[in-house]
């Protein structure tokens, strides 16, 4: 109970000490409200930035001539700058020159620019290759580092917005290609069907003309040992000519076999003449083959499954005729040897017909023995004939067989559709890239922010150092010094000391960083000119509202991060900070920092310059008149920071 006693002692005296002098009452409200304010400044500043990027600035150039293509003019640019528009992601500004264009993004009047080439749509359209066409995306990293990381991401989307709608087109023309293709191949598929039931009529009369050969031959070959037993019986008929009248044929008997003979041989031309003819159509066939054959090759969109049935289908008709050329000459000689066959036996039946009218003249009637001997002769003609003719329609029976078999092979292998192409080169699925052109190269992340945190920490030191002053004290020998006089004497020291400040950050900034600047020179001026405005600003601050001052310089510098561009393009924080930037010392601080470091904004640095001396003159006049001094013994005086 004795410890609680003395902490609730302790309390009331402080909580009594607040109730004596009120205006610590509002001093600890704004204490209470600081963590509060800063949350809700820099929360407030990025709470939906892509809400305010129609705030933001972008140049437009469109210099595409357009073309011509499936006699349509096309014009990929204008499509593009109109999208752009529609969407209002952006606030986009229409130029005429690229020169103008990007001297609006060096002012830092933009934050990029976008310039279409002339031959975008050309190189698009073309798809030679990825990132034939190349639309410049230009941004200046040293004017704002982070609007230039969004250029680059403009870029990005561009190209796939680009590009996506491209292929979208080409895929449309694509499948209507492939639909057209689809009917000619229905049409194709229709033609193979003919051909194959035509290859398989030629193959069944092939095995029935091989069957009616096999038939010929073994006829022959008897009737060839017939007419062998023949000539010898009529040699003897000749020698015993007196004894054999009895025996002999009947005239009707002669008769008919000189009429089968005679039927016989007509018989044998039709068969060479209907052999000619069917050579004749093999001839046109083989031709039609091979001219389906190169066409197939030929074709783009004919697999390569129907380009081998094409071959063996040729191949298998090339041994077709082959063997029909076979049987036709086999037919010739069997045409030859019916003839002879049919005058040998007409002379036979007239010889036996003048015998059996007249046995006295029957001996000089008689073939002579070479006549008997061309019979035979014609006779094994015959049967040699058959047998060859026999053995040709076996190889067109085979031919016919492979015929049939490469038509199958070349239905089966023919495709239901045409199948849709599943890739595409590189030029048609990108082919457009924009490049990215930086001015005022910042390097790197680090280097791009610090024009925003330096100035930040140098209102920091000036507030730090302000907090180690009693700006509102004087000794009581400056009791009748001017007004000036007081004012300069006790800013003098503080003066010093952020330009010590100033001095080290420098030589970190160079020799620890390693950040070289644009124009050191004003690199050097920018810096030391700087820290002194902001301790002026934070000392009138503090002259006009005493320790409550110093604790507005820091909520005015949360205020000022905002406002500045030093977390966000200023477009995107929202209206009342783009309304109050220029009003504020750091916004111009910022600017002139980013143009000595890296030549931003055209390496005008003095306007920005000029401005701050502005806020200088304001802020001394300011300290120098408003506010009350005291004045106090010189050894009366403490620290205001114990230790």
């Amino acid at each position: 109970m004795k410890f609680l006693s003395q902490v609730l002692l302790i309390a009331r005296i402080e909580s009594h000490f607040l109730w004596r002098y009120p205006k610590m009452l509002l001093v600890m409200a704004v204490v209470i409200t600081v963590p509060t304010l800063y949350a809700l400044i820099y929360l407030s500043s990025v709470w939906d930035p892509d809400s305010h990027t129609r705030a933001l600035t972008v140049a437009v150039v469109d210099l595409d001539n357009g073309t011509a293509i499936n006699g349509k003019f096309v014009n990929l640019g204008r499509d593009v700058v109109s999208r752009l528009t529609e969407q209002g992601r952006f606030g986009f500004q229409l130029f005429a020159d690229e020169a103008a264009a990007r001297s609006v993004v060096r002012r830092g009047d933009a934050a990029f620019a976008l310039i279409i080439p002339e031959n975008f749509s050309v190189a698009a359209l073309a798809g030679n290759e990825a990132g034939a066409a190349r639309p410049v995306v230009f941004a200046s990293e040293g004017n704002n580092y982070e609007g230039a990381a969004i250029a680059r991401r403009f870029a990005e989307s561009l190209d796939q917005e680009i590009n996506k709608n491209l292929n979208t087109q080409r895929w449309k023309t694509v499948l209507a290609t492939a639909a057209q293709m689809q009917g000619q191949v229905q049409d194709l598929h229709r033609g193979v069907e003919q051909l194959r039931q035509g290859a398989e009529q030629l193959s069944h009369g092939a095995r029935q003309t091989a069957a009616g050969a096999r038939t010929l031959a073994d006829g022959n070959s008897q009737m060839h040992a017939g007419v062998a037993q023949l000539t010898s019986g009529v040699k003897e008929i000749s020698s015993g000519l007196q004894s054999a009248g009895q025996s002999l044929p009947a005239a009707n008997d002669l008769n008919r076999l000189k009429t089968g003979a005679q039927t016989l041989a007509a018989g044998q031309t039709a068969v060479v003449k209907g052999m000619g003819e069917l050579k004749n159509g093999m001839s046109t066939l083989d031709t039609g083959i091979s001219s389906f054959r190169e066409q197939a090759r030929d074709s783009l969109f004919m697999p390569s499954s129907v380009v081998a049935g094409s071959d063996q289908l040729a191949d298998g008709v090339s041994r077709l005729n082959t063997g029909l050329e076979s049987a036709w000459s086999a037919q010739q000689q069997l045409a030859n040897g019916a003839d002879s066959l049919s005058q040998g036996v007409g002379a036979l039946v007239d010889g036996m017909l003048v015998l059996k009218h007249g046995l006295n003249h029957a001996a000089h009637k008689l073939p002579e023995p070479h006549q008997l001997d061309r019979l035979a002769t014609g006779a094994g003609t015959l049967a040699s004939g058959s047998s060859q003719l026999s053995n040709a329609t076996a190889q067109l029976a085979a031919g016919s067989h492979r015929l049939s078999e490469g038509l199958n092979q070349l239905s089966d292998a023919l495709p239901a559709n045409i199948p849709i192409p599943q890739g595409s080169p590189m030029g048609l699925a990108a082919s457009v890239q924009s490049t990215v052109e930086m001015e005022a190269a910042a390097g790197n992340s680090g280097r791009g922010l610090a024009p925003n945190i330096i100035p930040g920490a140098l209102w920091l030191g000036a507030g730090v150092v302000v907090f180690l002053q009693h700006i509102r004290v004087l000794p009581r020998r400056a009791l009748f010094f001017s007004s000036l006089a007081q004012y300069l004497g006790k800013l003098l020291v503080p003066t010093a000391t952020v330009l010590m400040q100033a001095a080290l950050l420098l030589l970190v900034v160079r020799y620890y960083l390693g950040i070289e600047a644009h124009d050191p020179l004003a690199f050097v001026i920018v810096i030391c000119s700087s820290t002194v405005v902001f301790l002026l600003i934070i000392f009138a601050l503090a002259r006009a509202f005493g320790d409550a001052g110093k604790g507005f310089a820091m909520i005015l510098l949360a205020v000022q991060f905002a406002s500045s561009g030093g977390l966000l393009p200023v477009e995107l924080t929202g209206r009342l900070y783009m309304d109050i930037s220029p009003y504020l010392p750091m916004t111009w601080v910022v600017k002139a920092m980013r143009a000595a470091m890296f030549g931003a904004f055209e390496g005008n640095w003095q306007i920005p310059m000029a401005m701050l001396a502005g806020a200088a003159v304001l802020s001394i006049l300011l300290g120098a008149t408003v506010g009350r001094w005291r004045f106090m013994h010189p050894a009366s005086l403490r620290p205001p920071v114990e230790f």
